[in-house]
């Protein structure tokens, strides 16, 4: 019995993801966005004027995944390149105004996102939901 509830569950999480990635790729190609670019996005409103490799290390990428982002995200006016004054060999990344512009429609589609996977599910339940899914994510650390 416990390896099928365990099958269900993993089947259920695999859904899940499958079904919000695709939900949330649709919204966010309103926006000129990829997933994944997002998240590179949210880092430099945080704190633009990082490098490649700081954001390889944010978001856990490979390098040629996150230049491939900076690449398109640059292509579509988004962000600019430009090299460090003290070290010319670093090549720091900043906002445009174009991209500092995405911050609130990028945050509006992440709580949609939210909601829509949370619909009806009580307070409670979402604490419950927080803290088994902060288990089982460090479970997997």
């Amino acid at each position: 019995m416990k390896d099928t509830v365990d099958c269900d569950i993993r089947q259920s999480l695999d859904r899940i993801s499958s079904q919000m990635r695709r939900n949330y790729s649709e919204s966010l190609r309103e926006l000129n966005l990829y997933v994944g670019q997002d998240n590179l996005l949210s880092r430099l409103w945080s704190g633009d004027g990082v490098t490649q490799m700081q954001l390889c290390e944010h978001l856990k990428c490979e390098p040629p995944t996150v230049t491939n982002m900076v690449k398109t995200l640059e292509q579509n006016g988004f962000i600019h390149r430009k090299r460090d004054e003290q070290d010319a060999r670093v090549v720091r990344i900043f906002l445009t105004d174009k991209g500092r512009e995405l911050e609130e429609p990028v945050g509006i589609k992440w709580r949609q996102q939210q909601e829509k996977l949370l619909n009806s599910i009580t307070a409670e339940d979402r604490l419950l939901l927080k803290q088994l899914l902060k288990q089982m994510e460090n479970n997997l650390l």
